[in-house]
């Protein structure tokens, strides 16, 4: 074992020497690097590398790869444009062999290193990439990976452009593409983007750096998750849920009338489509419910109801008509279809005239009337018969215009302006409508719109003169009733004088037997009051030559309540002419009672009410005191009010109703009261 180490030891040390020497020799010769680089898209005759030469020494290329180099002299040069992405290796190995006559050539080998340089863009494989999902695909699912290619072998690094941010990638170096917001098929059908790539980080500024685009094409894919939904209708969105709700179908049969065919129906036939638009499922039909005795039938592919047999009952029918899909019936829906069974009619309603023509002004206000005529006020009224009644009249009629217009028809037949409308002449196409059979009859109308203003239906002002006259005639009323309120007022104030005359002119005509006079036969004298034995009494002798009161300086204001009562009259009022003569008129009146019979003279002054024939007595309410030595003034009802002082002046006149007595002092007075 040990002669054998020894030997191999002996061995290694020879070729050591052997190598040793030769490299001696040729460096004698000629020296060359090693390895040497070279970036590609180098310029032609571009040094690659420089030889050191001995004096004598040649050089020549004996190993050459693509025939990309060249000896100049000492240097070693490319005579090719060297591209990274085009050579099958990045590493070159030029052979050389260095040359002297009469010595050995020395072989050498220098290796290349072609350097990468980033002259080339990243590019996609396609410029448009489809993809596609589901919709209502929850965020975050992953729908494909998009990467693009460097020739450079550099890394990449990805950004997305999505209209709505729809989707986004997973990092900017992974372009795998996400979902980042819940999708609606009806809403979002399709996404259109553009992805895009960059050989050199992204907030970076770097050069040379290069970029590409792709387009990016989305297709949200409709699901089945929607029933079908009865045409027409109007969508609802609650969420990300939608419905449609349908309003239902109606039509009418005649009673005891079989229709052949399929039924009319409003809004329109029984038809479904699919909830799910983008898949379009076929739809099947069925009658659940309302069927009794199977009148009706329905076409399960299309949805036509007909009849089988006559309604033999008026009234209303409520059928419920489900809609399904063929292949997933557990998506289905369901409608009502009324079927209103009436009395057939024989005559349609018709207008009373086929024209009509109205009149407006152009700046009457919104919901004025058309009237008959330019110069009158009497506002425009259709109207209609109904032959299927007696008397013409339809309950059940409606007035329509045609096609949309400015004006409606009220149910009384009246037209009223809905909106306002240019000076000129509108043809309109007026309808009246029996809404239990849906009969109809027509029936022009003409609206002239006047550019002057038409005399309204209150008269010939507009409806802002008629407010201003009411306000006026308010504050005129108001006036009035001020001014007798006052009257009232007045002539409350003054209801005492007038009481007073009142009663003055009563009592005037009973002292003289009314408005003709005094009776006659009947002498207004106290002569013939002695013989009545009446003590309590004046006598007429005296009575008659007591002065009347003739001016309101006579007067006196009377006690309500005397302290006590008595037989005699009470003395209420005093004057300062006590003498006892009687006044100058006096005398006459006792001259005529001397001439007249004891039959004949009746007291007038007592105070007791006597009914025999023959006498005219005036009593007195209150006695009247006979030791009181003064005028005294009786005033019918004088305890039921007071006589003011005021009033004074008003006492001229109750000189005709008042009886006035002037009390003597004498004892012979006494006795004859």
């Amino acid at each position: 074992m040990d002669l054998k180490r020894l030997e191999f030891s002996l061995k290694t040390v020879f070729c050591l020497l052997v190598v040793f020497t030769a490299n001696a020799f040729v460096q004698t010769l000629c020296t060359a690097p090693d390895t040497v680089s070279i970036k590609e898209n180098n310029d032609i005759g571009q040094t690659v590398a420089t030889l050191a030469l001995e004096d004598g020494v040649s050089v020549v290329i004996t190993d050459n790869p693509h025939e990309a180099f060249s000896i100049n002299g000492s240097l070693l040069v490319a005579i090719i444009v060297l591209d990274f992405e085009a050579l099958p290796v990045e590493v070159l190995f030029v052979g050389l062999e260095c040359r002297k006559e009469g010595e050995n050539s020395v072989p050498k080998r220098v290796t290349v290193i072609v350097e990468n340089v980033n002259d080339n863009p990243p590019v996609f494989a396609q410029s448009q990439y489809d993809l596609s999902v589901d919709e209502l695909t929850n965020v975050g699912t992953s729908i494909g990976r998009i990467e693009a290619t460097d020739l450079d072998k550099d890394q990449l690094y990805y950004w997305l452009e999505s209209p709505m941010n729809e989707f986004g990638l997973l990092s900017a170096i992974n372009p795998q593409i996400q979902v980042q917001t819940i999708l609606d098929y009806d809403t979002t059908p399709e996404v259109n983007m553009t992805l895009f790539v960059q050989d050199t980080p992204l907030t970076t500024s770097e050069t040379p750096s290069h970029t590409a685009s792709t387009s990016v094409k989305v297709f949200v894919l409709d699901i089945n998750n929607r029933p079908p939904w009865f045409q027409p209708c109007t969508e609802t969105a609650i969420g990300f849920t939608k419905v449609c709700l349908s309003s239902g179908y109606e039509g009418k049969v005649n009673l005891n009338e079989l229709e052949t065919g399929a039924l009319t129906l409003e809004p329109g036939p029984v038809h479904a489509i699919d909830g799910d638009k983008g898949r379009n499922e076929e739809i099947g039909y069925r009658i659940l419910a309302g069927n009794e005795n199977d009148i009706f039938s329905i076409d399960q592919n299309t949805g036509s109801i007909t009849m089988q047999k006559a309604v033999s009952v008026a009234g209303s029918i409520a059928l419920t008509v489900m809609a399904y899909e063929v292949l997933t019936p557990d998506q289905l829906a369901t409608t009502t279809v009324t079927i209103h069974v009436v009395i057939s009619s024989l005559h349609p309603p018709q207008f009373v005239k086929s024209s009509y023509e109205g009149f407006i002004s152009e700046d009457a206000d919104v919901g004025s009337l058309v009237l008959e005529s330019k110069t009158g006020n009497k506002p425009l009224q259709v109207q209609a018969t109904d032959a299927d009644f007696s008397d013409g009249v339809n309950p059940d009629i409606v007035f329509e215009v045609q096609d949309g217009s400015d004006f409606r028809i009220t149910a009384e037949g009246f037209i009223l302006m809905t909106s306002a409308a240019s000076a000129g002449t509108i043809e309109l196409n007026i309808r009246v409508v029996d809404t239990t059979n849906d009969e109809f009859g027509t029936a022009s109308l003409s609206v002239e719109v006047t550019p002057e203003a038409l005399p309204g239906p209150g008269g010939d002002f507009k409806t802002e003169d008629m407010v201003a006259l009411g306000a006026s005639l308010a504050v005129v009323l108001l006036i009035c009733l001020v001014l007798i309120g006052l009257l009232v007022y007045r002539l409350k104030q003054q209801n005492a004088d007038w009481k007073k005359l009142s009663e003055a002119s009563i009592f005037r005509s009973m002292l003289t037997g009314g408005p003709s006079g005094p009776k006659d036969g009947v002498q207004y004298t106290n002569e013939g009051f002695q013989n009545d034995r009446d003590a309590d009494s004046v006598s007429s002798k005296q009575a008659a030559e007591l002065p009347l009161p003739l001016g309101p300086a006579l007067s006196r204001s009377v006690p309500q309540q005397p302290e006590k009562q008595s037989s005699t009259p009470t003395l209420q009022s005093r004057t300062s002419d006590d003498s006892g003569s009687p006044p100058a008129d006096s005398s006459s009146l006792s001259a005529s009672d001397n001439t007249d019979s004891e039959k004949e003279v009746k007291p007038i002054l007592t105070k007791e009410r006597r009914v025999e024939d023959g006498y005219k007595a005036v009593w007195f309410k209150q006695d009247i005191d006979p030791n009181v030595k003064e005028e005294v003034v009786i005033i019918p009802d004088s305890g039921e009010r007071d006589v003011s002082h005021d009033e004074e002046e008003d006492d001229e006149e109750d000189t005709n109703m008042s009886m006035s007595t002037r009390r003597r002092g004498s004892d012979s007075d006494d006795d004859d009261l």
